[in-house]
């Protein structure tokens, strides 16, 4: 059901203000938001007006009424049981742990099929929570990914599209609203380790876009001068903390438990306030980096002993939160960025058993795997397969804090009902949209997924020891899968399904008028511009 906001106090970028008002108002105020926050999703029960709170003496209600409307609340909370929903005066909301890796396959997790290696520390979260078969990127490549995970949007909306490189000026505009904005509207702590790539000037950095704290690298780690191909295109690589350089050239070998310690150190010292912590690890990108520790560990060389150490890291940031105190007042959500780099060959990871990896459509480049953990929330030993993608962490993360939603129009969709097992829950999307760069490659509805003319690479010598192999562009006509029966997107029953196609076709013509697709030469009503330097 759609929700009511009774009221919002905004300040700066789509930020809760404090209401100063007179007489005793503010805690009126404070009562009422709280209320509001619990009967806007149920709306069924309640369909109340919007009241403006800026003048108290213009309402004519005691502090009493205000008092019995929390109970009520209160009491629509216990009654209907939404976890997201059920705030009171004086409660915490939750801590929002996301750690994001870079090109880890589909099949790069012990609980996902994963050889070779170990992953006892995913594997537990998967255990303890929840695990979806069918989770999604927006698209298959870094600052495209980054961007629809920290703002809700598909990333074309948004003028960030393929991965950013040191010579390009432009990155995410001071008007939109990411994960961190909306976490500090509700007073949270918050902090970013590791790979940023949605811009390295200043004004595109973390501190500039709700991050109280930034230690990482502005871009892809292979952004640098030993690059095997392209070095000469690339300055040293920057260290940067806040928005300063601190480091260049840094020990790529660290990385991984630089980060591990920052986050570590970030959760110690905010146990006592809701905290948003996103942890975007470097690797497995490659050139692939392991400390000593892990070195030499796993039987599938490089690549295994680099997911060990990242697991390592997801098994430290887990053991810290149940040491504060904080399991049952932590969400915890492990994903990746886009599929394996497979032109990498023994540096690179596994799609499993999907068709073709990072830079293609398919679902080997799109399909990830999404683990989440909150005890007592989210069902121990779950499985999901309905579709979602990181688009909907946002506004579910906004419904789980009790934040408003940004004012700018976003994609993703709340999908708390499927994180929590609810009976029946099913994808809030009639369509979820594929695109690469600008381009419509494919839509996914239900147990559908076709496939437009589209060019896609494949690699047909793969490469090996952080040396990418030959890569050759194949192409790929109308073609409609059935995910269900045919994971690996292999046989075409478009003929057989004519009227699925002509559906999913409607659903491509929608998000060609919204978003654009350059294979049409169509230009999207709701695409917006991109943060960009002054001339």
């Amino acid at each position: 059901m759609a929700g009511v906001e009774i009221f919002t106090l905004h300040g700066g970028k789509n930020k809760l203000s404090t209401a100063l008002l007179q007489g005793g108002s503010a805690q009126f105020c404070d009562h009422f938001v709280i209320f509001s926050k619990i009967v806007r999703t149920h709306t069924g029960i309640l369909n109340l007006p919007s009241l403006p709170c800026s003048n108290y003496s213009r309402w004519k209600m005691t502090y009493t009424t205000a008092a019995r409307f929390v109970v009520a609340g209160w009491f629509l909370s216990v009654v209907f049981g939404n976890p997201g929903a059920a705030y009171s005066e004086t409660a915490r909301p939750p801590n929002i742990v996301i750690v994001f890796t870079d090109d880890q396959g589909y099949g790069d997790v012990g609980c996902y099929g994963a050889k070779g290696f170990a992953t006892p520390s995913l594997d537990r979260m998967a255990r303890e929570g929840i695990r979806f078969t069918d989770f999604y990127v927006a698209q298959p490549v870094c600052s495209s990914s980054r961007t629809a995970l920290l703002t809700g949007c598909y990333p074309n909306r948004l003028g960030i599209v393929g991965a950013l490189n040191p010579k390009d000026r432009h990155g995410i505009h001071d008007g939109e609203t990411t994960l961190g904005e909306l976490c500090k509207s509700r007073g949270y702590a918050t902090a970013a380790f590791g790979k940023w790539h949605l811009g390295h000037h200043p004004q595109f950095l973390p501190p500039r876009h709700g991050f109280d704290e930034y230690l990482g690298l502005p871009y892809s780690n292979d952004m640098w001068p030993h690059h095997p191909t392209a070095g000469k295109n690339f300055p040293i690589l920057p260290l940067i903390e806040g928005s300063k350089v601190v480091k260049e050239d840094p020990d790529q070998t660290q990385l991984t438990t630089m980060y591990t310690e920052r986050a570590v150190s970030f959760i110690e010292r905010h146990a006592d306030q809701p905290f948003l912590l996103y942890l975007a690890h470097s690797m497995p990108h490659v050139p692939l980096h392991v400390s000593e520790k892990f070195k030499g560990k796993s039987s599938q060389g490089l690549f295994g002993d680099v997911i060990e150490e990242i697991d390592w890291s997801v098994g430290q940031v887990l053991a810290t939160i149940q040491r504060k105190g904080l399991d049952d007042k932590t969400l915890v959500i492990f994903t990746c960025d886009n599929g394996p780099w497979l032109t990498y060959g023994n540096h690179a990871g596994s799609a499993g058993p999907l068709r073709e990896g990072k830079g293609s459509t398919f679902d080997g480049g799109v399909r990830v795997p999404f683990i989440a953990r909150w005890p007592g929330k989210i069902p121990t030993g779950t499985t999901c397969r309905e579709p979602a993608m990181t688009i909907d962490l946002l506004p579910t993360v906004a419904k789980l804090i009790g934040a408003a939603l940004p004012e700018r129009k976003i994609d993703g969709l709340d999908i708390w009902p499927l994180l929590s097992s609810q009976p029946g829950a099913k994808s809030p999307h009639a369509a979820l949209y594929f695109y690469w760069l600008n381009r419509l490659d494919a839509v996914r509805s239900g147990r559908w997924k076709l496939h437009l003319p589209h060019p896609y690479p494949h690699p047909e010598e793969p490469g090996g020891d952080a040396k990418p192999g030959k890569i050759v562009t194949q192409k790929i006509e109308l073609s409609l899968f059935d995910l269900d029966a045919d994971i690996g997107e292999t046989t075409n029953v478009a003929d057989k399904h004519p009227d699925v196609v002509a559906e999913l076709q409607k659903h491509a013509e929608a998000a060609r008028a919204e978003l654009g697709d350059t294979a049409t030469n169509r230009t999207g009503t709701g695409v917006r511009e991109p943060g960009r330097l002054p001339d």
